[in-house]
Parts: C-alpha cells; sequence; structure tokens
C-alpha cells in the first residue's frame, strides 16, 4: 500500500517526537541511576510527562503548519499540474495557496504553460499536416484515377491491393467485377504474367522494368509492364502493373497492312500490262516512242519497289512489340493447345524473341488445330533455335507437309475470333511461313523472327519516382521579388570546377553542376550536371583538384552549349552559389555570344555565412560544412555536383537560422548581406553586376515578375 505525501510526512514528525521523547527518556534515566532515590524518581517521572507532553505538542504544531503550507499546497500543484497535462484544463496554479513553496509554483506555472502551448502548437502542426497529407492523398487520387493507363498494384500472391478507374473499366465484366483483394488472374490470362513476374524476381535487381503482351477477358490484347516494389516484410513480391489496350491498334494495323498490301498487288499488275503495251507500241509506232513510254514506266516500276521496300521495312511499326521469353512462348502454346486435346512437346534455347506473343501463340495454335483436323495429328513439337543471329520457331510432326496452296488458305484465315488474319500477323513480324519435310517421316510449319538475343537479366533502368508538391497550388504571388518569402522562391544551387581561377585571362569552365531547392525542400531528381569541353589544354595542377582531364571532356559539349543549357534550367530561380562571383563571372562573359542574360538574384552562401556567424570565422566551404554538420566528403569535394549538394544543404540551414532571426523575405535579406559584401574578392564586371549579386540596398527593387520568380516551380 503507497502511503500518500502528507501521510509520510505524518510519519516523519511523528518519528521526530518519538525520538525527542525517546532522547528525553534516555537522559532522565541516566539521571537517575546517577541519583537512584524515591524521591528523584517522582520528580523525573514529572519532568518526562511534561516534556513528552511538550515535544508532542511542539512537534504537532510544527506538522500541522507544514501540512497546511507545503504538503497540501503540494499536493494541489499536483493535481492541477496534472489536470493541465491530461485533462486540457486550463486552470491556473494558485500561487498565493502555494506561497511558501518559494519559486517552485512560478516554475511549475510556467513549466505547465509551456507544455500546454507545446501540446496546442503540435496539435496544430498535426491537424494541419494532417490536412495537407488528406489534400494531398486525394490529389493524387484524382490524378491516378484519370491516368489513362491501367495502374494497378498487386500482392506477391497476385491479389488485388490497387487498381484506378482505367483499370476498372478496363478488366471489369458484368459477372467479374474489379475487387480488391481479388486474384489478378481472374481478369488476365496467366502466362505472360507469370512469365514476367517470375523473371523479375530471379533478377533481383532494384527498379528492372519488365514489358510483355498478355490477353484480358473478352479476349482484348494488353501492353503491359511491371516492375517490383519491395513490398512489406509479410509480402515481398509485391509489384506495380500498368497495362494500355491495344487490341484496336492491332487491328488498325492489320488494316493498313491489309489495304497497303492490297495497294501494291493492284499496281504491280498494271505496271506489268503497261510494260506489254510499251513493247508493242515500240514495235507498232517506232523505237523512240516506245523508248520514252518504257522509260517512263520503268521509272514508276523503281519508285513502286522503293516504296515497297519501306514498306516491308516499317510494317512492323505500331504493332505493340515486347522482349519474350521464347520458352515461356513455347509452354503458351502447349497451354493453349492443351485445351483442345493436342500434345506439344517443348524444346527452346534461352532465348528473348522481340515480337507479339499473344499473336504468335494464336498463329501456331491456329496452325496446329488445321494440321489436326486435316491430317488427324495429335502430337508436335514446338521448337525456338538460334541460327545466325535469328531464331527459328518450328512446329513439327509425324506425318506429311502441307501444300503451299493449303497453307496459304489456312493463313488467309483469322487465328481467332479475336486476332487479325494469320498472313497479317506474320507481316506484322515482317517474316513468312514455310512448310518442309523431312527424309524420315516428318513435316514441319517455319517462321523466322528477326530479332532475338541470349536470354540475359534485364538491366536495371533508372529509379522511378513521383515528384510532387501541392502546396505549390497555394503559394502566394508577389508584386515585387524582394517582397518574396524566402520559402516561397525556387533555387538553383550550383558549382562550377574550372581550367585555373582567373576568367579574365582565358580560364574556362570543366565541369557544372546545380540542385534545385523549391517550397523550402531540395528536389532529389531536380538536377543539372555536365562535362564540360573548355576548348583548351587543362592544367595538371588543375586536374589534380578536381580529378578532371583532357581525356574526360574531350567528346563532352562545349561551354557555349552548355552555359545556353544551365541558363534554360536556372531560369524563374533565384541562383545560390559559394562565393559567386567567381562562378558568375564565367556564365557572364558568355552572355553576349549567346544573347541570353542571367538576370537571376543571386545570392553567395560566403555572405550568408558571414550574416549568420560574424565575420570572425573562416567561410570556406568546408569551414561551414562543418559549423553546420553538412557531409562534404572527400570523395564529393571539388565535384561539382558533390560541392552543389553540400552547398545547398548549408544553404537550407542557413537559411532556417536566418528565418529564426526574423528575416524572412528576399529584400530583408539583401540589405543584411550587403553590410558584408568586402568579405567577397571584387572582379572586374562586379561593379556593374552589384544588384544581381544582392549586393546593393536598392537591389530589393529587381523588377521580376512575380508569376517567374516566386512560384516556386
Amino acid at each position: 500500500m503507497r502511503l500518500g505525501l502528507r501521510s509520510r510526512i505524518l510519519l516523519f514528525f511523528v518519528a521526530i517526537a518519538a525520538g525527542a521523547i525517546g532522547a528525553l527518556g534516555l537522559g532522565l534515566w541516566g539521571a537517575y541511576r546517577r541519583e537512584s532515590s524515591p524521591e528523584i524518581l517522582d520528580v523525573l517521572l514529572q519532568v518526562a510527562a511534561v516534556g513528552s507532553v511538550g515535544i508532542f505538542m511542539v512537534v504537532a504544531g510544527i506538522w500541522l503548519l507544514f501540512d497546511r503550507h507545503v504538503a497540501r499546497p503540494i499536493e494541489a500543484m499536483a493535481s492541477t499540474m496534472r489536470a493541465r497535462a491530461h485533462a486540457q484544463v486550463e486552470q491556473g496554479i494558485d500561487s498565493h495557496g502555494a506561497r511558501y513553496l518559494g519559486d517552485l509554483a512560478a516554475a511549475a506555472s510556467v513549466t505547465t504553460a509551456a507544455l500546454s502551448e507545446t501540446r496546442n502548437a503540435l496539435a496544430e502542426t498535426v491537424a494541419r499536416e494532417t490536412a495537407r497529407l488528406s489534400s494531398d492523398n486525394q490529389k493524387l487520387e484524382q490524378l491516378l484515377a484519370d491516368v489513362a493507363p491501367a495502374v494497378l498494384l498487386c500482392t506477391g500472391r497476385h491479389h488485388l491491393a490497387f487498381y484506378n478507374t482505367s483499370a476498372q473499366e478496363m478488366l471489369a465484366t458484368a459477372e467479374t467485377p474489379v475487387c480488391l483483394g481479388r486474384s489478378l488472374f481472374d481478369y488476365l490470362s496467366d502466362g505472360a504474367l507469370r512469365s514476367a513476374y517470375q523473371r523479375l524476381v530471379d533478377m533481383n535487381t532494384p527498379d528492372a522494368v519488365l514489358e510483355f503482351v498478355c490477353t484480358a477477358s473478352r479476349r482484348r490484347r494488353l501492353a503491359g509492364r511491371m516492375r517490383l516494389t519491395g513490398g512489406t516484410p509479410h509480402d515481398a513480391g509485391a509489384y506495380v502493373l500498368t497495362l494500355r489496350d491495344v487490341t484496336e491498334e492491332l487491328a488498325a494495323c492489320a488494316r493498313r497492312d491489309v489495304l497497303l498490301s492490297d495497294v501494291f498487288s493492284t499496281i504491280r499488275p498494271a505496271i506489268e500490262m503497261l510494260k506489254e503495251r510499251a513493247d508493242r507500241l515500240d514495235v507498232a509506232s517506232g523505237a523512240a516512242t516506245g523508248a520514252l513510254l518504257a522509260h517512263d514506266i520503268m521509272g514508276l516500276d523503281l519508285a513502286v519497289q522503293a516504296l515497297e521496300s519501306r514498306f516491308e521495312n516499317c510494317q512492323s511499326d505500331g504493332w505493340p512489340m515486347a522482349w519474350m521469353d521464347a520458352s515461356e512462348l513455347a509452354h503458351q502454346v502447349q497451354r493453349e493447345l492443351s485445351a483442345s486435346g493436342i500434345a506439344v512437346e517443348i524444346d527452346t534455347d534461352l532465348l528473348t524473341a522481340r515480337c507479339n506473343m499473344p499473336d504468335i501463340v494464336s498463329l501456331f495454335a491456329h496452325l496446329a488445330r488445321q494440321i489436326a483436323q486435316d491430317r488427324a495429328v495429335r502430337e508436335f513439337v514446338f521448337s525456338v533455335r538460334e541460327l545466325q543471329a535469328e531464331g527459328i520457331v518450328n512446329l513439327e510432326w509425324c506425318g506429311t507437309a502441307i501444300s503451299d496452296n493449303l497453307l496459304q488458305q489456312w493463313l488467309h484465315k483469322p487465328a481467332d475470333d479475336q486476332s487479325p488474319t494469320a498472313d497479317a500477323i506474320l507481316r506484322a513480324h515482317r517474316t513468312t511461313m514455310l512448310s518442309a519435310s523431312f527424309t524420315e517421316g516428318r513435316a514441319s510449319l517455319m517462321m523466322r523472327l528477326q530479332h532475338v538475343k541470349k536470354l540475359q537479366p534485364v538491366p536495371a533502368r533508372l529509379s522511378r519516382s513521383v515528384t510532387y508538391d501541392f502546396e505549390l497550388l497555394s503559394l502566394p504571388r508577389y508584386d515585387r521579388i524582394a517582397e518574396a518569402r524566402l520559402d516561397d522562391l525556387a533555387y538553383v544551387v550550383f558549382d562550377t570546377e574550372t581550367t585555373g581561377l582567373l576568367p579574365e585571362q582565358g580560364d574556362e569552365i570543366v565541369q557544372i553542376a546545380a540542385v534545385r531547392i523549391v517550397n523550402g525542400k531540395r528536389v532529389e531528381g531536380e538536377t543539372f550536371e555536365t562535362l564540360v569541353n573548355p576548348g583548351r589544354r587543362i592544367p595538371a595542377a588543375s586536374s589534380a583538384v578536381h580529378r578532371i582531364t583532357d581525356a574526360m571532356v574531350e567528346d563532352a559539349p562545349g561551354v557555349a552549349e552548355v552555359v545556353r543549357r544551365f541558363h534554360r534550367f536556372c531560369d524563374g530561380a533565384v541562383l545560390v552559389a559559394h562565393n559567386a562571383p567567381f562562378d558568375m563571372e564565367f556564365l557572364y562573359r558568355r552572355e553576349n555570344e549567346l544573347r541570353i542574360s542571367f538576370t537571376n538574384p543571386i545570392l553567395d552562401t560566403v555572405l550568408l555565412s558571414a550574416v549568420v556567424f560574424g565575420r570572425q570565422h573562416a567561410h570556406t566551404l568546408d569551414a561551414l560544412c562543418q559549423r553546420l554538420g553538412v557531409s562534404l566528403t572527400e570523395a564529393v569535394r571539388h565535384t561539382a555536383m558533390g560541392d552543389a549538394v553540400a552547398t545547398a544543404d548549408a544553404f537550407l540551414r542557413l537559411q532556417a537560422i536566418i528565418a529564426g532571426r526574423g528575416l524572412e523575405r528576399l529584400g530583408d535579406l539583401l540589405a543584411e548581406v550587403y553590410r558584408h559584401r568586402k568579405l567577397v574578392p571584387e572582379r572586374p564586371r562586379e561593379v556593374t553586376r552589384a544588384m544581381k549579386l544582392g549586393l546593393a540596398p536598392h537591389s530589393t527593387q529587381l523588377p521580376f515578375n512575380a508569376t517567374r520568380h516566386a512560384r516556386g516551380a
């Protein structure tokens, strides 16, 4: 059982009284031992009784005062603090009742008030961030809902965890609506999907993407892209799937090819007929007239041949092709024919082929069924082999070969209800189907695929992400750039590496890199980085610093081209650099040549460091990063991107400190920066560029359009 504060204090005073009475009794006992007589004993007992009562009354009185002015106020103060802490009661602490507690009551009052303010501020922050996240979530939902391709997120067990409106419209049927948690294979054929998924899992390569073509309900043809997302500890195989309906595209491509083929097949006999008439005219009316007509016809013939060649070369354009595993192609044919009771043995090389797999599967399934019906064959061997950089797809059986006429009849039929004709599929792949026979009583149908390569892991692609900041939609507009809040501006933080330190004597840029800061955050994917061919030799002393050699920049773009591209990159932003006049001089000297002008406001982190830390400190980039806790390792030091990233991170921390000092607007900051301008070495053009560098007080009047420079975009 736990005792309260007042009970413990009471026991404390009881112990004091008991100790005092015990000490009194012990002293009287000692006196009695020295003078032991009945008269002395009576006196000592009377003294003990009176002393004990006196001690008890004094201690009790002191306890009552202590209880009233110390214990009770402490308990009351504790109750009030608990009420303010847990029940959000705004009742203040009774400072009069706790007047004997010294500064404790005032300190407790300040503490609870600070706690209440912090709690309220935290609640406001949480509410604001929750509202922002909710708003961002709604906007993302709207964006994803309106994305034309179907977007699906699936678990490693191929169950739906997310889908957008396009996916619902593309996959849903009256019998099978799209529902979360249902199997993806309720809506899509599983062959190509399982193959692509297994390859991604086996590769174990982050951000690798596989493309494929699959079939949906109602025999729709879909072109898909699949990428693993990393999943969760409970489901590491989750993946994102995007699908595009290409059924109509396939039909349109087939109709186009048929139309153009018919055009050429109509023109060719007409040309031959004209040739015959020219020959007869040559005999009837003279060689000169016939030769002239023959020359015109020959020109027309050559033009038609050129058009036919161009048509053959671009015949597969527009058809959805993807790199497919040859083994998966064979298994798809096997699964398609097994439903018809036809057995297929598979024999393939480790290849991938660029083709429209559903159409190739439909083509060979169609031909196998025709052979089974015509020749009563129920067993086939399907193989894909590499021969002289081409893929040979072969359907083989025991029996006699198919005649060319019969094969052409089959090829003029649709491969299935939703596919184009078989010969249209062949034309789309720029190939033909051949019938062959073997001496051992076997026959085959054979076609070539022009684009094949050895099966190997798909290389990882660029990291994929979604970049957004919906707060930009609510940024204010400013009539004057000087009035813009620092967080409302977009910044380009850049750095250059050069052949030397004297731009006025011909030194040039050999590397430039930049990062963007928008809405107070560095945007990871928005960067500018390139080597630059300076048009002159790079001194060995300079290469020793930035490790860039002549060989490295030999094929790099020239200075003028890079400066033009950088000018476009930093349009509408405030430029930030460490020792900005040095870097800007290399840009300014190209303005007349390129007919451009760097009119951006410019901030120098050297001067910002002086504003924050004072002039007495060192303001090198290394010293600044060390003071601000910004990482700048030797591996990236004196590389343009490494220094630019470090400068950007340092600038963000300087900006936070500057805002804490009440300098929240660009004009106020530029006025403060002007006081420290002497820290930056002057250069020949610096006087005329003072306004641009943000070093003059009147630079706060720069006539920038607010929608360009304060939009944060």
